[in-house]
């Protein structure tokens, strides 16, 4: 990734079909977080396709985009995850999955068939989501006094922070992440507030 401050994702969740003698592949893509999110919508689709002989998938995630999987899901090696990991790839995204579920039609497709296939169906699905850019964020966890609450806000505001998690009663407490370009200058901001515990969360 060229600016490590950004990273690439899309926005919603989209599904692309695509044919070929007789079998039909559904690429669903989503945004995802975490694995968790990722085994969620796993077994949804496989609740929902019950009869497909196929659900091959790869995914992306982690701002370092070092966090990746692929599976072929009983086809040839090589034949389904490695080509739609090269989609999600090609267009430099992060924190997204790609699920093919595959009807088989009856006629053999070979490998070659069915890479094109994975990559051409992981590719529409791709090319019809919006792509947005985010901000790569550190976690922190904040404690403080309701009557802080305003000037915290503020600053949250100000720099852009994203609000995770808010428990709001006489002491509060909020998940936050800020964004790694602003990380210092929130710090800063925050040191001069008193009463205000701040701790990254690992």
């Amino acid at each position: 990734m060229a600016d490590q401050d950004f990273y690439f994702t899309i926005e919603k969740e989209v599904v692309a079909e695509y044919k070929d003698r007789g079998s039909k592949f559904l690429a669903y893509a989503f945004p995802v977080s975490s694995t968790d999110d990722f085994k969620i919508k796993l077994k949804e689709l496989k609740e929902l396709h019950p009869k497909a002989n196929h659900h091959c998938f790869a995914y992306r995630m982690g701002v370092d985009g070092n966090t990746f999987r692929v599976s072929d899901d009983g086809e040839p090696s090589g034949s389904a995850g490695r080509p739609i990991l090269g989609q999600i790839d090609s267009k430099q995204l992060i924190n997204v999955t790609v699920i093919v579920v595959r009807y088989f039609g009856g006629t053999l497709l070979g490998v070659p068939g069915l890479i094109n296939a994975y990559k051409t169906v992981a590719s529409l699905a791709l090319q019809t989501t919006p792509i947005i850019q985010k901000q790569i964020e550190e976690s922190y966890s904040m404690e403080f006094d309701y009557t802080r609450m305003n000037e915290v806000m503020m600053i949250l505001k100000q720099c852009n922070c994203t609000v995770v998690e808010q428990e709001l009663q006489l002491f509060c407490r909020i998940k936050t992440g800020i964004p790694k370009n602003r990380l210092q200058e929130v710090l800063y901001r925050f040191k001069d507030l008193h009463d205000i515990q701040i701790k990254k969360i690992i």
